[in-house]
């Protein structure tokens, strides 16, 4: 049987002397791999780094010139789905694939950073969190629970009203852009979102990639995904 084709969008790392490094996470890529998919990188070609800072309005056209969107999109169409993963900083034209996959149901898993740019790429925002001290915890496995609607697609997957998850972030969902809210934490940030038109449309605030070894909740969100990009 043919097996999945999964691509992981690199992301900037700047180096001393300001030299860029595309980068893509072990565990993110691991995960695919031991749920049965076949991890690739999707790199990006453009020649500088553009990074969001904040909230601002975003254009494609203004950042990605045609050569860029193109091959970005040849990239995404080698796939069957795609990880926006997470990260201290993103890049604009994650914003760029986000939509892409969105507006072509083109399943996506959007990771922490990731899941800021799904929202950003539908007209969402996001802002700090009021309290970042117990939020960015990466050395933590577990730092609290998130509670999730029965009626969500994501309680189908982890089928639980209440999952312990791992917190790495300083920023939350504002404004979801029209998604839907699937599970907030207990001081009621927005955790998880999704489109429930799509195939598979999902945004997590936490790692999954780092508790799905030792979590089967956290494993089942891989293992949805990937199913869904057999259809």
């Amino acid at each position: 049987m043919n097996k999945v084709i999964i691509g992981i969008v690199a992301k900037h790392r700047n180096l001393e002397g300001n030299r860029l490094l595309t980068t893509i996470s072990d565990e993110v890529k691991n995960a695919v791999f031991e749920n049965g998919g076949i991890a690739i990188g999707i790199l990006p070609t453009q020649n500088q780094m553009e990074l969001i800072e904040e909230d601002k309005s975003y254009v494609a056209d203004k950042i990605l010139n045609k050569k860029d969107k193109e091959n970005l999109i040849a990239q995404i169409k080698l796939c069957n789905g795609i990880i926006l993963q997470g990260g201290i900083l993103s890049d604009t034209f994650e914003i760029f694939v986000a939509k892409y996959c969105y507006e072509n149901d083109i399943p996506l898993l959007a990771i922490c950073a990731g899941q800021n740019n799904m929202v950003r790429a539908l007209g969402g925002t996001v802002k700090m969190v009021k309290n970042p001290e117990f939020h960015l915890q990466p050395n933590k496995e577990i730092v609290h629970s998130i509670n999730i609607d029965k009626k969500s697609n994501f309680y189908k997957i982890v089928k639980t009203e209440k999952l312990i998850v791992n917190s790495r972030h300083k920023r939350v969902v504002d404004n979801v852009g029209g998604l839907n809210v699937s599970a907030k934490d207990e001081e009621n940030n927005i955790e998880v979102v999704e489109a429930s038109n799509k195939t598979f449309f999902l945004g997590v605030r936490f790692h999954p990639e780092s508790l799905c070894k030792n979590y089967k909740e956290h494993d089942a969100i891989f293992k949805a995904f990937i199913n869904a990009c057999k259809i």
